[in-house]
């Protein structure tokens, strides 16, 4: 892993770098309700870019901080037909593992990244909601990794996300997309598709 860094490729709230800054520097994103530890690093990434992924985003669970509504997952069957929008930052492997740590609440976990790479993923915690490591491949030397659950998307009852949480995700598309792009994107994703109205949906991207 040349100098210690690593790609983490975000597909929910962290999509949105003000809110991904928080897992870094420590703070209370906008919307949530809960103030972020941070890293032990608080280094800025050194590089983002766009990026796709070809796994299902959906939307499960009840995140305290977020309303008690849903929040982002991505399944675990890889498919080019699947089209999900993320924002990658070139952090260090530490920072990446810190960033882990937060978004599962602070627990305790081990994981060899050699091996993820080697089988394509690596459950680290079953119960865990983002407790499962996706390897994505590599770009410009450094791998790209991700998190989600254990679970695949058909396995969990799709939440609806809240407002506040929704519209993170689409003020960090913003940077990238137009507006009927994020429209068109977010309106047949599961736990927004019969749980959000267009209307309601509009007014949010409009």
């Amino acid at each position: 892993m040349n100098k210690n860094y690593v790609w983490y490729a975000s597909y929910g709230s962290n999509i949105n770098t003000d809110r991904f800054l928080c897992y870094i520097k420590g703070g209370k994103p906008e919307g949530s309700t809960k103030m972020e530890t941070g890293c032990k690093d608080h280094s800025l990434p050194v590089a983002s870019s766009t990026f796709t992924m070809n796994f299902p985003l959906y939307f499960a669970k009840e995140a305290a901080k977020w309303e008690s509504q849903g929040v982002a997952f991505i399944g675990l069957t890889q498919d080019p037909s699947y089209v999900t929008y993320s924002k990658k930052y070139l952090i260090t492997l530490e920072q990446f593992i810190d960033v882990v740590c937060q978004e599962n609440n602070g627990i305790d976990f081990m994981v060899d990244l050699n091996e993820v790479i080697k089988n394509g993923s690596k459950v680290f915690r079953r119960s865990a909601w983002y407790g499962n490591i996706l390897y994505l491949g590599v770009e410009k030397d450094y791998p790209i990794f991700t998190f989600t659950a254990s679970w695949d998307v058909n396995d969990i009852e799709w939440k609806k996300p809240s407002h506040a949480y929704l519209s993170t995700i689409i003020n960090g598309l913003r940077d990238d997309y137009s507006n009927e792009e994020i429209y068109l994107y977010f309106q047949n994703k599961q736990g927004i598709k019969g749980k959000y109205t267009e209307a309601e949906l509009r007014s949010l991207i409009y």
